[in-house]
């Protein structure tokens, strides 16, 4: 294979295209959520992921898994959850079972937020993607989007331990 090779050049397009939809996305989400609830996307998904926790057996995230659910480092993840606690939207504790571990939990002020956030997530995700869907060169990028009913659960580093 060469670097011109038909098959890579498609394989670099499609990742452009991808790229390009995914970045469309991020900034009219972004926009929204910053106009109308003060949160960046980052702090809406951490906010998002931290939610979903629940008593029991592997409910509660490591920093490692939040990290990766979220997509960031795990320095990143630190100052972002820093951030948001500053903020009174998260409050941190110790493991119960491992005094080294330190979990962090959604406040109540923190799911307020995030209740009224999610329908302008939702609503500028719907818009981003009925935009998308205009250009002939995203449109089956969006068709495969829309058809993707992965559960939260199913994600690897959300639901389950890594």
């Amino acid at each position: 294979m060469t670097a011109t090779d038909p098959a890579l050049t498609a394989l670099a397009q499609g990742w452009c295209a991808l790229s390009l939809l995914h970045g469309r996305i991020e900034a009219h989400i972004e926009r929204a959520l910053q106009a109308e609830h003060g949160l960046s996307v980052r702090e809406y998904s951490l906010l998002d992921v931290l939610s979903r926790q629940h008593d029991g057996d592997g409910g509660h995230l490591q920093m490692k898994q939040v990290a990766d659910a979220v997509v960031l480092s795990q320095s990143a993840t630190t100052r972002l959850v820093t951030r948001l606690e500053d903020r009174g939207l998260l409050a941190r504790y110790l493991c119960p079972t491992d005094r080294r571990g330190i979990y962090t939990n959604v406040s109540e002020a923190g799911l307020k937020l995030l209740a009224e956030a999610r329908p302008t997530n939702d609503a500028a995700l719907r818009e981003a993607l009925d935009d998308a869907a205009e250009n002939p060169e995203l449109a089956p990028l969006v068709r495969v989007v829309e058809s993707a009913s992965v559960p939260v659960h199913a994600i690897p580093s959300v639901g389950a331990p890594s």
